[in-house]
């Protein structure tokens, strides 16, 4: 793990073959076998699958007046990573292994892929009161095509039961209404209930990763 888990920490461990995605972690195989020579074992279990957008499962969640989902308007991309910063920090400080890291650093990370963002895939689940309470982060695979046909589902998150749903249901959406034909569900932990969402919805795994470990004595 480089320092943290907003940087590369998991192996790959088993896949169909396929080029990698867009800022999909990547190794040789030889390099978890000299992690596993060294006595590291997997102590946790993730994986990324594809859905055709056309044949999505996954029914529209019922409306609710708790939040609204609500589109980037591609306006102040500083200010509307500032705020997926601090949503960020609030959702995932339960993480196992989290390590929280400045805002600056956080910046410095995404401000370059500004210009690759599509607005219409950069959603906001936002209280009656404008507060924020969920994001998710969409972004086209350009590691594909120029024109890609599949695009990426690559961060979520939300504080407020059932927001989640909504912004992938809107994420979908807006995805086969641009005219991506497949979305990718990425670097899901196998036990987080993003994994039960992205089953229901009919996606097929095609890579899995580990994360691995090694305890030292003393």
């Amino acid at each position: 793990m480089e320092g943290d888990t907003w940087h590369s920490y998991r192996f790959v461990t088993d896949s169909d073959g396929s080029p990698p995605f867009l800022m999909e972690p990547t190794n040789q195989a030889h390099e978890l076998d000299v992690f596993k020579l060294a006595g590291f074992r997997q102590i946790g279990s993730y994986f990324s699958a594809r859905v055709p957008l056309q044949q999505m499962r996954a029914p529209q969640p019922t409306r609710t007046d708790e939040f609204k989902i609500e589109i980037w308007d591609g306006k102040d991309a500083e200010g509307m990573f500032q705020q997926v910063y601090d949503l960020s920090a609030a959702a995932f400080a339960n993480n196992p292994f989290y390590k929280a890291i400045t805002r600056n650093a956080f910046m410095a990370m995404y401000m370059p892929i500004v210009p690759l963002i599509r607005k219409d895939l950069v959603l906001f689940a936002r209280k009656p009161d404008g507060a924020l309470t969920g994001f998710l982060f969409g972004i086209p695979n350009y590691a594909e095509a120029q024109t890609p046909k599949s695009v990426i589902l690559k961060t979520y998150a939300s504080l407020t039961k059932g927001a989640g749903r909504h912004l992938s249901h809107t994420f979908h959406t807006a995805a086969a209404k641009g005219g991506f034909q497949t979305a990718i569900h990425a670097l899901i932990h196998d036990e987080n209930l993003s994994a039960l969402r992205s089953a229901a919805e009919g996606a097929e795994v095609f890579r899995r990763y580990g994360l691995f470990g090694l305890r030292l004595n003393g």
